[in-house]
């Protein structure tokens, strides 16, 4: 229908400034204040290491932030590092930190009164006393990085306060951890600490582009939508090539608890074993199968496996 007179707007319309409709600084204004917060970092960590190195405050400089993925992250990280998830302000504001295993295992045997030697081999999890020390490492990061970004931000024009960092959750093994999705931009970079070692020893840092504005104490308004996981598939990288224990329960039998008090060395326990044994991982019944032999071995030869042991794991959505 062609209207009969021309159409004329009952009143000015609006138009907004450039202050109101800017949706947040981009990378370009982000990363020259991430690398500045970088070098106030190293100096407070320098001295913060000091009590844990011996006393002696090691030489701790800032790499230039770059951009890389998860993915790539799993290639430079060793199977056995430090890895710890922090929130920035709230969980939906992740942060990682990994810390390579070799120089954490020298600050537990220093701490425990020895040279600030480790172990060799590199056992395949941290014990427990390692544990406990990257806790107080992840405190003790949390603290001065918090420190070092009010620094930076404290003459700028941030619209909100620096958020809280704090720890979420720690892991061994990076796959295991998952902080981000694997394809998610990250802006990474390291803290390398010269402690007067053969080498010198990394801390990297990473976390999603978006979330270099909150870091900062901008708002949210550069955040994108939550990453929606959805279930792995145990066939592929990196979860394919984890190894998991598999038991075979051969014998399960009931003993009064006075056969057990008298146990001595030569004793015989007559037991039944079953010709159908379960197959566990974990708590999880995965498979039947029967006992034999092969090659002169024990073995289990499979008869049944439960497809409902793992939901997802076969068809992941």
């Amino acid at each position: 229908m062609k209207p009969q007179r021309q159409f004329i707007a009952e009143r000015t319309l609006a138009r907004h400034c450039p202050e109101l409709i800017r949706k947040g600084p981009g990378p370009e204004e982000l990363l020259p204040l991430l690398a500045r917060m970088g070098e106030r970092f190293a100096r407070r960590l320098s001295g913060a290491l000091a009590p844990l190195l011996g006393g002696e405050a090691p030489l701790v400089s800032c790499t230039a932030p770059r951009e890389t993925t998860l993915e790539s992250l799993h290639h430079s990280i060793a199977q056995l590092a430090a890895n710890s998830s922090f929130a920035i302000g709230s969980a939906a504001t992740p942060m990682l930190v990994s810390i390579e295993a070799e120089p954490v295992l020298r600050i537990v045997d220093r701490a425990f009164g020895g040279k600030g030697e480790a172990p060799a081999p590199m056992p395949k999890s941290f014990p427990m006393a390692a544990e406990m020390m990257i806790a107080r490492i992840e405190t003790m990061l949390a603290e001065h990085l918090s420190a070092a970004v009010t620094a930076v931000t404290s003459n700028t024009t941030a619209r909100t306060a620096t958020p809280e960092i704090t720890a979420l959750r720690r892991d061994g093994s990076l796959a295991m951890l998952a902080p981000f999705a694997e394809d998610l931009p990250l802006a990474v970079w390291s803290m390398e600490v010269d402690d007067g070692g053969v080498l010198p020893w990394l801390m990297t840092f990473a976390l999603p582009f978006a979330s270099l504005g909150r870091l900062f104490g901008h708002s949210d308004a550069t955040a994108t939508a939550p990453v929606k996981h959805r279930p792995a598939n145990p066939a592929a990288a990196p979860f394919g090539e984890v190894p998991v224990s598999v038991s075979a329960v051969l014998v399960d039998m009931r003993v009064p608890f006075t056969t057990i008090a008298d146990l001595a060395p030569g004793m015989v326990l007559p037991v039944a074993i079953a010709r159908h044994v379960p197959l566990r991982v974990g708590d999880a019944t995965i498979a039947q199968g029967a006992v034999g032999t092969m090659d002169d071995r024990v073995a289990v030869q499979v008869q049944s496996a439960f497809s409902n042991a793992f939901p997802n794991a076969r068809n992941p959505q």
